[in-house]
């Protein structure tokens, strides 16, 4: 394995050999989340042959230093916060209402924007592979998993190329497996652990989302 990772189109082909033994499987779909999973989550759903969509959360960020989560919403009113956080930072409870209700905006905004008029997929009997670009806190993918667990799946795998070790062991006991390429200790932040961590734009987003949505299309309507 690699000490360090290309860019999130490298880190989706590697967890997609780490997952191969779901490929082709009608009951198995990939979630991804926006914006920096979309590119890995394509990249497994490729390899795999597997159908991709959205699932979307929105990262609360402590006011003042927003790549610093001190918790995340997700659809259906989930929100999680990193007490941890609130406390050691003092953040008042009107912060907190203030930074979620901006955040509550931009997910509708990408709700629009990503899926369109496409309903969300129905999750039940069907296992999910969630993947983002890696995990800082937490926050926001358990923010992903409530959201998930919502609508009942068979069962939830996170698949994510870099995220700490502790991390990881504390997720195993909300889902059914985690895969994860890499688990430095310390973790520090995620761009350290790919030489091309550059930002992914809603362009991108959609454009990814269109090409798996086609190829699905297509197979379904036995044109390829």
């Amino acid at each position: 394995m690699t000490d360090i990772l290309q860019n999130r189109t490298q880190a989706g082909q590697l967890l997609a050999v780490e997952l191969n033994d779901h490929k082709n499987r009608s009951d198995v779909l990939v979630l991804a989340l926006p914006r920096g999973g979309v590119p890995v989550g394509f990249e497994i759903a490729k390899k795999l042959n597997l159908p991709l969509d959205v699932c979307l959360v929105r990262k609360l960020g402590v006011p003042g230093r927003k790549e610093l989560a001190m918790g995340a919403i997700g659809t259906g009113g989930v929100r999680i916060i990193n007490q941890e956080i609130v406390t050691w930072l003092n953040i008042t409870p009107e912060s907190i209402e203030r930074v979620a209700a901006e955040e509550q905006k931009e997910l509708e905004r990408r709700d629009r924007l990503y899926r369109e008029n496409r309903p969300f997929p129905n999750l039940e009997t069907q296992t999910i592979i969630l993947v983002d670009d890696g995990i800082a806190t937490g926050s926001t993918l358990r923010a992903a998993i409530a959201t998930l667990k919502q609508h009942h799946p068979k069962e939830i795998i996170v698949a994510v190329p870099v995220a700490s070790r502790e991390i990881c062991q504390g997720l195993k006991s909300e889902v059914d497996e985690v895969v994860c390429l890499l688990q430095p200790d310390p973790l520090h932040s995620i761009s350290l652990w790919y030489e091309d961590f550059s930002q992914t734009e809603d362009q991108e987003v959609r454009h990814l989302l269109a090409i798996a949505n086609d190829k699905f299309e297509q197979l379904f309507n036995g044109v390829v």
